[in-house]
């Protein structure tokens, strides 16, 4: 992650808002496309600052990301190696930035978001209460997962531990990215 800090003045970004307890506002470059490093200053700055993004770089979380990368590769699916969770959140906020061009492509990725999100929730609720697990504690979570009995159950329940923390952390950025983006709050439903 880009720990380089603006000085503002850039067109449509700058960092004065980052001062105020705010996240760094964009910079655009003289097409009109989202400077890289200011990206890179959003995303830092919500991995600092907000609690919900920051639980990425949670020792639990980066366990079960680090067993859904090992359990890809187990089953044959081309990987691409990211050494951690914070890192494969901020490629993916940016890859779902470069790839969904256009406010109705974006909404739509975000409703997406949201979605997987809210499936994932329900699922390792309904899991969780099924065998008793022990989600809220310092206890692991791939610990945790061995007391459901089979090998599939397991699969799911830590997929789905995967998406809600991925999900959630990049909901809250593009939420803010499409805001400044486009002056006005995502809004789930039709767009």
């Amino acid at each position: 992650m880009s720990t380089s800090k603006s000085n503002g003045g850039t067109q449509g970004g700058g960092n004065a808002a980052a001062t105020e307890g705010q996240p760094p506002l964009l910079a655009r470059d003289e097409l009109g496309r989202i400077e890289p490093s200011s990206l890179a200053d959003l995303i830092q700055w919500f991995l600092d600052h907000d609690l919900r993004v920051n639980m990425i770089r949670h020792s639990k979380v980066e366990e079960v990301f680090q067993w859904k990368q090992a359990e890809s590769r187990r089953a044959g699916e081309e990987v691409y190696e990211f050494t951690n969770a914070e890192e494969r959140l901020a490629i993916g906020i940016m890859q779902a930035i470069v790839e969904n061009e256009g406010e109705a492509a974006l909404h739509g990725w975000i409703s997406q978001l949201l979605n997987a999100l809210d499936d994932a929730t329900k699922t390792n609720e309904e899991v969780s209460h099924a065998y008793r697990l022990d989600t809220g504690g310092e206890a692991s979570t791939v610990g945790e997962a061995s007391k459901i009995p089979t090998e599939r159950g397991r699969a799911i329940f830590l997929t789905c531990c995967w998406l809600e923390a991925l999900c959630t952390a990049e909901v809250r950025v593009l939420g803010w990215v499409y805001q400044q983006l486009y002056g006005r709050p995502f809004q789930p439903g039709n767009y």
